[in-house]
Formats: structure tokens, sequence, C-alpha cells
């Protein structure tokens, strides 16, 4: 039976641009979440999970605005992390990225992952239809485990705020990206959150 998995980033957070850490969603970020929604309304989730951080559980909260029947939990493994450190393949460019990141905080992101990839990227005896609201970085290193690609390669597969990707898995197959990053909900003025602008 057909387990899927959606992944979405969570919405715009406020004064994210003035370096707070944290916090509720900024205006757009709720629209975001809206559209995100609607855009899923039509699946019948058997689960549904967001990061215990503000900006994830408001994007739940929101979203459930709109899917009434879909009951969000928090779960602490979808919280942000930094699931792998530098490694000699890795590009140069990306070294400064690590600066003031701890062994210690590396060790608990790759356990933190690990134990990610067992519970949702694993094949099911039943159809599951699962709902992950969640971090950058998190839906980076599921799409990595997908393609099978280098630790370091997280870095490189960015998502959008309300960004979606679906992951398809089946018993005896590995796991299928399905899409990524699918902006087709969100108009290009609540197209945030990527590293450089997307082209319209």
């Amino acid at each position: 039976m057909a387990h899927h998995l959606y992944l979405v980033r969570h919405g715009e957070q406020q004064d994210a641009e003035h370096g707070v850490e944290d916090g509720p969603l900024s205006a757009r970020g709720v629209r975001q979440s809206h559209l995100i929604a609607d855009r899923l309304s039509g699946v019948a989730f058997t689960e549904a999970y967001h990061s215990p951080l503000v900006r994830a559980e408001h994007t739940a909260r929101v979203m459930h605005e709109r899917l009434p029947a879909t009951e969000f939990q928090p779960h602490a493994l979808l919280m942000d992390c930094i699931p792998s450190g530098p490694e000699p393949e890795m590009p140069h460019a990306y070294q400064a990225f690590f600066t003031g990141v701890t062994d210690a905080e590396v060790d608990a992101g790759r356990a933190q992952m690990a134990d990610a990839v067992e519970q949702w990227l694993m094949p099911r005896g039943e159809r599951s239809d699962v709902l992950l609201v969640t971090h950058n970085f998190v839906i980076g290193w599921f799409v990595r485990h997908v393609l099978d690609a280098p630790d370091w390669k997280w870095m490189t597969l960015n998502q959008a705020n309300g960004g979606l990707t679906v992951i398809h898995m089946r018993p005896g197959r590995p796991p299928q990206l399905l899409c990524h990053n699918d902006l087709g909900h969100l108009p290009v003025e609540l197209r945030t959150g990527m590293p450089t602008a997307l082209p319209v």
C-alpha cells in the first residue's frame, strides 16, 4: 500500500529579517499557510505533525482553520536542526556556515534526523497520508535521503515558505520524490524564504 509524506515549510516568520530566531507568522506567512491548506484540502490525512517551534506551530494552527478534520500534534523530531557537519568533499563556500556551530549541535541534529527518517521514510503496511509542517533544513535532509545524495547536499536543497514537497513510498521500492518545493498555490509576491530570488 502507498504511503505519502507531505512536507510543508512553515510560513514566513514575523521579524525574521531582524535576526529574531523564532516567533509568530507575518501577515504574508498567514496567507501562505491558508493557501497551502487550500491546496491540500482534498487529502484525507491519517496523521499530521508540526515542529514545536512557534513559527511552525502557528502555521499548523492557521492550516487547521482550512483543514478542520486534520488534527496536528507537535513532534520533537521536526525541530529545526543542523543534520550534518563539514565534510572534506563539501565546497569551500559552505564552510563559513558552520562558524559557531558546535560538534554537539551537529551530533544532536544527525541523531534527530536518523530517527526522523526511521519514523517517516519507511513503507507502511497500510495506505497513509502524513503531513509534516517543519523547517528548511529538515525538509532538505529528507529530500537528500530520498535522492541518496552525500550528506552535505542538504545545504543545496532549499524550500520556500509554504512550499510543498511530496514523497511516495511503497514496500519493496526505494522512496520516490514526487515534487519538491512546489509553489503553484502561491502568487509570486508570496514566494519568500529562498536564498536567491526565484525567476518569475
